[in-house]
């Protein structure tokens, strides 16, 4: 049984970027799904190509992916599957801020225990081999997989006070709420899942989602995270869990901790 390597992840990422980024450097439309949300033709090439990659290299892969999802399309998959969002944070993508993703990670028994996170505007690649490995490197869109990799950690809890990340698109009064209620000497803005991977880059400690999120959105930066060391649970303070059907696989609200403890 031929089942998917992280190289091929980063691989299938890094030519979904490439697509992504000729259309970005174009005059391209934006249109609304039925949820009023923002889509391009950028979404829709990307996930056709990663749907398509994905399936030569591991061809049981059931895959749940973000556009196909919207249109009804959900496959009847079993404890192992694909989560993927072709082009997170289409907002950023629409206003040309840089700060957008492409995710794929793969679920086990409700776990994420592989994925990618690359932001082909920025030149950043963030892979997680398993649950405790993963690495970050320099990668251009339609490149070379990089072989020169720097190990994922996140840094020691700052003593001065925690580095917060949150939403750029999508801030809530909660949020607000809940970071006040924290020692945060700076709070970092940010787009897509990226904010995942900064925590995991040790580049920030605390990111909490109080608005609605879908499991395309987050599988593959929680993913990244953990690799490092960090962890993503709910308010409740439960591991965030993906394949959740009878949600319509949506998110509860939940936080990603660095090297910070859960109050």
């Amino acid at each position: 049984m031929l089942t998917i390597s992280p190289d091929q992840l980063a691989r299938i990422a890094l030519d979904a970027g490439k697509l992504i980024m000729d259309i970005y450097q174009s005059d391209f439309d934006v249109a609304q799904k039925g949820d009023a949300s923002p889509v391009t033709e950028a979404d829709q090439k990307a996930e056709t190509l990663i749907l398509a990659e994905l399936a030569k290299a591991d061809p049981d892969l059931l895959v749940v992916a973000e556009e196909a999802a919207s249109e009804g399309n959900v496959p009847d998959h079993g404890p192992r599957f694909a989560l993927v969002d072709p082009l997170d944070g289409t907002r950023e993508f629409v206003s040309k801020n840089g700060e957008f993703t492409v995710n794929i990670a793969i679920i086990e028994h409700g776990r994420p225990v592989m994925g990618v996170v690359y932001a082909p505007a920025r030149d950043r690649l963030f892979v997680a081999e398993s649950h405790n490995s993963g690495w970050q490197a320099t990668a251009k869109p339609g490149g070379a997989v990089p072989t020169e990799r720097t190990p994922l950690r996140i840094r020691p809890c700052p003593e001065a006070g925690v580095t917060a990340i949150a939403s750029k698109s999508h801030r809530t009064p909660e949020t607000d709420v809940w970071l006040d209620k924290h020692n945060v000497s700076e709070t970092l803005s940010a787009g897509s899942s990226l904010k995942f991977c900064l925590i995991a880059a040790g580049e920030a400690d605390l990111y909490p989602r109080m608005g609605r999120t879908m499991e395309w959105d987050t599988a593959a930066g929680q993913a990244v995270v953990e690799a490092a060391g960090g962890r993503v649970l709910t308010e409740d303070g439960a591991p965030l869990l993906y394949g959740k059907r009878e949600r319509g696989y949506d998110n509860p609200h939940f936080i990603v901790y660095g090297d910070v403890t859960p109050c």
